[in-house]
C-alpha cells in the first residue's frame, strides 16, 4: 500500500464525559449529537476548508489546510455550544475537548492519515479540559498574531506515549476551562473575539411576504460566503447565525455568545415595483453603529439584484471593517503584527497618493519585522511596491520595486496558493513587467477564488489593452465599477477605460471616462493628460491645454518621452494605437522631454 508523507494542520476532538452523558441518557445523548454534526460542527468544517480524516464514536479527527483555519473551526464551534447549551442542567450540557497539532503525518492509500502529528494532537485533545483547545506550541505560533485568543501558557507536558514533552497552549473560548495557569515569561493575551470576526444575521421580511422570503435569507447567506473571503476574516456560518432568525436581536448578547466583534443585520422591504434593503455594521461590544447602507431600486430578476446587492456590500464591507480594525489597533497598547497590517491597509485604502502609500508601506514594513510571515502583510508591502513602482518615472527604481513585489508574492504563494489578492498582484507585477498575456491567468485565478475582486476586473481591462485587444477591456472595467462604484480606486479604471478608448479612436467616449475619473480623484495627474489628448483630437484645443496645464501643476515633470519609456508592453498592436496618445499630447501642449 503507497504512502505519502507531508506536513498538516491536525484537530482531533471528542465529546467530555461520553461514557457519563449516555449512561444516562444514550438516546437523547446520541440524538443532539446528530444535531450538532449536522447544524454545527460539518457547516463549521465545510466552511474553514476541513477535510474529516475518520469519525470514532464520539471522536473526529480532522486535517486543515492551515492552523488559523483549524483554530477557526475549533473557536465557531466551541462558541456554537456556549448557545445550545444554554439552560440546560450541567449533567446533560455537552462540550467538546480539542487538540491541534502541526506536523509530519503518513497519509494512507485509503487516505488514512498516522503518525507523530496524528498521536500528539490526538494527546493534547486528552488533556483539554472541557470547552477548551489545546494547541502544540508549533500550532500556537502560526496563530499567535493573527487572531485575539486568551491563551493559557501551561507549559511542558508529558503526553502518553510521546517521547519528548510538549509545550502547550490552552485557548478558552467556549465553556471557561479550569485548568491551572503555569506562569510563564508570556503574558497572556486579554480575552476577546478574533480580529475581522462577524455574523451575518438573517435579514428582517419586512411586510412578511412569503415569496420574498427566499431572497431575504439569499442575501444574508451569500454575504457570509464572500465576507468569509476577506483576508483574516472570520465569520460565523449560516447554520449558526440562522438559529437568531425571528428572534429579537440584541448584538451585544450575541458579541458575548458567539465571540465576535461585529454583528452585520438589515431589513428587506418590497413595496409596489421596488425593493429597498437596509443594511448595518454594528460593533458588538458597544451597540454603536458603525456604517450603514440604502439600497432602492426597481424590482427586475431577483436572484440578479441579489447578486449586486451583496456583491456591492461585500467590497464596501472589506473596507469599512478594516478601517475599524485600524481604529482598533491605534489604541493597541503593544500592537502586534496585524494590528500593524491593519493600519498600513487603512492607509492604502484612501488613495494612490505618494504620501498614502508611503505611510501604508512603513506601517507593512513593521508588521513584517515583527512577523516575517504574515502573508497579508507581505501581499500588501508587494501591492504598495508594485504600484508605487510603476508610477515612478526612474527606471532603475522601477525595476527594483516590481523585483522586490515578485519575490515577495512568491513567498506568499508558496504558504498560501489560494491567497487571491496575491494572484491579483502577481498578475499586476506581470503586466507591468511585459508578461500581461501570464497575468490573464492571474487575474482569472484571483477571480475564481473572489468574484468580487474589482481590482481583478479592473487590471484584466488593462492587461487587454496592453495586449492589443483594447475593445475587449471594456466589459471588464464596467464590472469593476459596478461592483465597488465608492471603491477608492474606481477613477484608476475609468481611467484605464479611458486609455482604451483613446487608443480606439473613440475621443468622445475618452473625455467621458475621463471627466468620471477626475470627479472621482483630480489628483491622478496622467488622467488629465488623457483628457488633454482626447480633447485635442476633437480640436478643442483651448480646453486641451487647460487639462495639459492641470495635469502639470500635479506633475510638473511628466514628459512625453517618459511616458513612452514607461510602456511596459511590446505588443506591436498596441505601439501602433498610442502613437495617436502622443500625437493628441503633443497637440494639447505636453512638453516632449
Amino acid at each position: 500500500m503507497s504512502e505519502t508523507r507531508k506536513l498538516a494542520a491536525i484537530l482531533a476532538a471528542d465529546v467530555a464525559g461520553y461514557s457519563r452523558l449516555t449512561a444516562t441518557d444514550e438516546e437523547r445523548t446520541i440524538a443532539r449529537l446528530r444535531g450538532l454534526r449536522t447544524d454545527l460542527i460539518d457547516p463549521a468544517i465545510s466552511v474553514h476548508n476541513g477535510h474529516v480524516v475518520k469519525r470514532t464514536g464520539d471522536g473526529i479527527l480532522i486535517e486543515f489546510r492551515s492552523v488559523v483555519d483549524a483554530v477557526r473551526c475549533s473557536i465557531e464551534v466551541q462558541s456554537g455550544m456556549v448557545e445550545r447549551n444554554r439552560g440546560l442542567p450541567p449533567e446533560r450540557q455537552i462540550w467538546f475537548r480539542t487538540g491541534i497539532h502541526l506536523g509530519d503525518v503518513i497519509e494512507e492509500a485509503d487516505g488514512d492519515l498516522m503518525g507523530d502529528g496524528v498521536n500528539i494532537a490526538s494527546r493534547l485533545e486528552n488533556i483539554c479540559e472541557p470547552g477548551a483547545i489545546c494547541l502544540s506550541e508549533q500550532a500556537y505560533w502560526q496563530v499567535k498574531s493573527r487572531l485575539d485568543l486568551a491563551v493559557s501558557d501551561l507549559g511542558n507536558k508529558e503526553l502518553k506515549n510521546i517521547p519528548e514533552s510538549v509545550h502547550v497552549f490552552s485557548l478558552e473560548v467556549g465553556k471557561p476551562a479550569q485548568a491551572k495557569t503555569v506562569e510563564s515569561s508570556q503574558p497572556s493575551q486579554p480575552l476577546g473575539p478574533p480580529r475581522l470576526s462577524i455574523v451575518v444575521i438573517p435579514f428582517a421580511n419586512i411586510g412578511g411576504d412569503p415569496e420574498q422570503e427566499y431572497f431575504v435569507d439569499g442575501v444574508a447567506e451569500s454575504l457570509t460566503t464572500d465576507l468569509s473571503r476577506i483576508a483574516g476574516s472570520f465569520v460565523i456560518a449560516r447554520n449558526t447565525a440562522f438559529t437568531y432568525k425571528g428572534k429579537p436581536v440584541d448584538v451585544k448578547q450575541i458579541g458575548r455568545e458567539l465571540n465576535v466583534r461585529y454583528v452585520l443585520e438589515g431589513s428587506v422591504q418590497r413595496g409596489g415595483n421596488r425593493l429597498r434593503v437596509n443594511v448595518q455594521l454594528i460593533d458588538a461590544e458597544t451597540g454603536n453603529h458603525l456604517w450603514a447602507e440604502r439600497f432602492d431600486k426597481p424590482v427586475a430578476d431577483l436572484f440578479d439584484m441579489q447578486d449586486e446587492i451583496v456583491a456591492r456590500l461585500a467590497n464596501q464591507l472589506g473596507t469599512q471593517l478594516v478601517e475599524a480594525e485600524a481604529r482598533r489597533a491605534q489604541h493597541a497598547p503593544h500592537p502586534d503584527s496585524m494590528d500593524l497590517y491593519f493600519q498600513g491597509q487603512a492607509w492604502a485604502n484612501k488613495g494612490m497618493r505618494p504620501e498614502y502609500m508611503a505611510q501604508a508601506r512603513s506601517f507593512f514594513e513593521r508588521a513584517l519585522t515583527l512577523d516575517p510571515g504574515n502573508v497579508e502583510a507581505l501581499t500588501a508591502m508587494a501591492w504598495i511596491d508594485a504600484n508605487f513602482g510603476q508610477l515612478i518615472g526612474d527606471k532603475k527604481t522601477k525595476t527594483t520595486r516590481l523585483k522586490a513585489a515578485e519575490v515577495a508574492l512568491i513567498k506568499v504563494l508558496s504558504i498560501a496558493p489560494e491567497h487571491a489578492a496575491a494572484h491579483l498582484c502577481m498578475g499586476l507585477v506581470q503586466v507591468w513587467t511585459d508578461r500581461a498575456a501570464q497575468s490573464i491567468d492571474e487575474f482569472g485565478r484571483a477571480l475564481a477564488l473572489n468574484r468580487n475582486l474589482a481590482d481583478a476586473h479592473g487590471a484584466m481591462g488593462s492587461a487587454k489593452t496592453y495586449l492589443g485587444r483594447s475593445e475587449d477591456s471594456d466589459a471588464h472595467l464596467i464590472e469593476a465599477i459596478r461592483l465597488s462604484p465608492r471603491d477608492t480606486r474606481a477613477y484608476i479604471w475609468s481611467t484605464i477605460a479611458a486609455r482604451s478608448k483613446l487608443l480606439l479612436g473613440q475621443d468622445n467616449e475618452a473625455v467621458v471616462r475621463c471627466v468620471r475619473a477626475i470627479e472621482a480623484n483630480r489628483n491622478h495627474p496622467l488622467v488629465h493628460f488623457y483628457l488633454a489628448a482626447a480633447l485635442a483630437h476633437l480640436g478643442r484645443l483651448d480646453e486641451a491645454r487647460g487639462a495639459t496645464e492641470a495635469g502639470l501643476a500635479l506633475d510638473p515633470t511628466f514628459t512625453i518621452s517618459r511616458y513612452r519609456a514607461n510602456a511596459p508592453s511590446s505588443n506591436e498592436t498596441y505601439l501602433a494605437q498610442t502613437k495617436r496618445i502622443y500625437e493628441g499630447m503633443r497637440m494639447a501642449g505636453v512638453p516632449e522631454g
